[in-house]
């Protein structure tokens, strides 16, 4: 006789059935069942986690990652060229081998960071610091001019000597006018037709700033300075006629001051090759450096020498690490390496102009503007000089020579440019 089946009990109303209620596993028993707060726990984690991460890279654009990365590479390469042009010098001034480098590198430590503070701010601070810090780093440059506390090298009066460290109030000021200049013209934009609202307060205030640098005697930075004055006037929409006069005045300016000084009169005879073309005599000192550069890039030829193995840095070619590093690169690494420093350069400009195209500030569009003049124009005037296409002129070669206030001034400039990027959308860059 069979047993009926015994009856199973109600359920409560609302109460849900448990997965083990009504499929039991193979055994016959039913499983444990898994409370609700274990269930969600690991999902709520994982859900915040992809919340958090996408907060963190969503604020940042394509064309930030894409100017971010050209810096750090540039940073990089110039720290390795930095360790060959000058493993000799610092050897035989008793710092070892690795002497420049180590003060190079200490540099980039304090300007990558720097860099990556700038690029947090946002848009009012910049315009809360353009006067304080023009007129700041202006005032530091009146020290180097009028006080015992500049310091000449190579007949350039452009260094403050504090408490035995030495820095370039000059390269500062580069990067407070950049700042200014956005800041300025943004509050003037529709005012650009009346020369009053330029020449006064841009020629007035930034050209001040700039005639302190020029009273230095540094006409290699008076030039950089000056093309991102101008720069900054193009790419605000100014009327080509009203910079007829300034452009004149500037250049009338630069041959006085040019011809008024015997050591830019003898480079620019050396670069007229007054004497220059001696291959068996004696070479005079202003021929020493182009001519020994122009012999470091034929040496490269297309593939170079190799890294390290250059023969010019074995005290042939002055300033090897700085403003003629590029002849260095020429010529370990060949017409490929050099190639691929322009094309750096190059990529580097168009990063600006995505992030001057995806601007919807003026401020932003024309500081960052003044920002790619500097550096993409003070580059290329590097590698003119490198190549004689230029007078020598004393400008380092940007992100890749050596020198610390100028590393750390442009890494903070392009940090300001990162600022502006930060948030824009790949979209709207790209179209």
């Amino acid at each position: 006789m069979s047993t009926p089946p015994r009856a199973r009990a109600p359920r409560p109303p609302g109460r849900p059935v448990a997965p083990s209620e009504s499929s039991p596993d193979a055994g016959g028993e039913a499983s444990r069942p898994t409370p609700d707060s274990e269930k969600s726990a690991p999902h709520i984690a994982g859900a915040f986690a992809r919340i958090t991460l996408g907060r963190v890279f969503k604020a940042e654009s394509t064309n930030y990652f894409l100017l971010l990365g050209i810096t750090l590479f540039l940073v990089a390469f110039g720290l390795v060229m930095v360790l060959s042009s000058s493993s000799v010098d610092s050897y035989l001034a008793d710092a070892g081998f690795f002497g420049g480098l180590l003060r190079q590198g200490g540099f980039a430590l304090i300007g990558l960071p720097l860099m990556l503070v700038a690029s947090k701010m946002p848009i009012a601070f910049w315009k809360r610091v353009a006067w304080p810090g023009l007129l700041f780093t202006s005032f530091l440059q009146c020290l180097v001019v009028f006080t015992p506390l500049g310091y000449t090298i190579a007949g350039n009066t452009n260094w403050l000597s504090i408490g035995g460290i030495q820095f370039q109030p000059s390269e500062g000021i580069k990067m407070a006018l950049v700042v200014w200049l956005g800041m300025i013209l943004e509050q003037k934009k529709d005012l650009l037709a009346d020369w009053r609202h330029v020449f006064i307060p841009v020629f007035g205030v930034g050209g001040g700033s700039i005639m302190l640098v020029m009273i230095g005697g540094d006409l290699g930075t008076v030039m950089i300075m000056a093309g991102i004055l101008f720069g900054a006037l193009f790419f605000a929409g100014v009327n080509l006629r009203l910079l007829a006069i300034p452009v004149v005045a500037g250049i009338l300016g630069a041959l006085v001051l040019a011809l008024t000084s015997s050591n830019r009169l003898t480079r620019i005879m050396s670069f007229m090759n007054e004497g220059c073309d001696q291959l068996g005599g004696a070479i005079s000192a202003s021929c020493w450096q182009p001519l020994h550069g122009t012999w470091a890039l034929a040496n490269g030829g297309i593939f170079g020498v190799g890294l390290g193995n250059s023969k010019a840095k074995w005290s042939w070619l002055p300033a090897a690490d700085n403003d003629y590093i590029f002849a260095i690169v020429g010529e370990e690494l060949g017409l490929i390496g050099a190639i691929v420093v322009l094309g750096m350069f190059i990529l580097l400009a168009f990063a600006f102009l995505r992030i001057m195209r995806g601007s919807t500030s003026v401020m932003s569009r024309i500081t960052t503007a003044s920002v790619m003049v500097w550096i993409i124009g003070q580059a290329f005037v590097n590698i003119g000089v490198v190549l004689g296409v230029f007078p020598v002129l004393g400008v380092p070669l940007p992100l890749i020579s050596a020198g610390g206030t100028a590393l750390v001034t442009t890494l903070v400039a392009i940090g300001i440019v990162l600022s502006f990027a930060r948030g824009q959308e790949s979209g709207s860059s790209a179209r």
